[in-house]
């Protein structure tokens, strides 16, 4: 009896990586713009609020998450620029700014998780408003911006590793442009003597009308 040994298609095998990287590539693109639009907007919203005391009285004070830190914002920003660099450029140069795109995202979700508790904040606000500059804020509460900012962080951080482990298989914003010079000249076509129009054309296009 003889046996029969399936052999792979070699072209199943080859397209095997090329889906790999379309797929990466796809979630890689979706989770840092999300991710930055997320920290973005989580940094906008009311991350405390609390009261201070002025003149005998309760006065109400709140904090965005800018006032409180601008590390996630502008981490946010730099995590985008990454994600339109990693496109820019390859090789080494890939791996460094996929690198920072993964930085950019564990950054912001640290320092969103740091200041998810700061009161400082409030404190000077509370200072201010009360004329006392050893005055803080009571009945402190936190919302949960912080952690939706944290979230955005850890996408931004996905999108990093995607590229760290599959930018080798994403294409380059340059690779058409540098496969197109690599292609020969196009000979220019007499430009027809009976055709006045034709002549000016070519001249404009800083060609030989003859065709020499």
């Amino acid at each position: 009896m003889e046996y029969v040994t399936a052999v792979p298609d070699p072209r199943s095998e080859a397209a095997a990586p090329v889906r790999s990287g379309r797929r990466s590539l796809a979630v890689a693109l979706l989770c840092g713009a999300l991710g930055a639009a997320v920290a973005l907007l989580a940094t906008r919203q009311r991350w405390a609020e609390g009261t201070a005391t002025v003149a005998g009285g309760a006065f109400p004070l709140t904090v965005k998450g800018s006032d409180v830190t601008g590390v996630p914002a502008a981490l946010a920003i730099v995590g985008l620029a990454a994600l339109v660099a990693v496109f820019a450029v390859r090789k080494a140069g890939r791996f460094l700014v996929a690198g920072l795109l993964a930085l950019s995202g564990a950054g912001i979700a640290v320092a969103a998780l740091v200041a998810a508790s700061d009161s400082s904040a409030l404190d000077e606000q509370a200072a201010k408003a009360s004329g006392d500059t050893s005055a803080t804020v009571g009945a402190l509460t936190h919302t949960g911006w912080p952690y939706v900012a944290a979230a955005g962080g850890a996408l931004i951080l996905l999108a990093g590793l995607l590229a760290l482990r599959y930018g080798s298989l994403w294409p380059a914003m340059s690779g058409r442009y540098e496969r197109g010079s690599d292609r020969p000249r196009r000979t220019a076509r007499p430009a027809d003597p009976e055709r006045p129009e034709e002549i000016w054309k070519a001249l404009d296009r800083g060609e030989d009308p003859t065709g020499a």
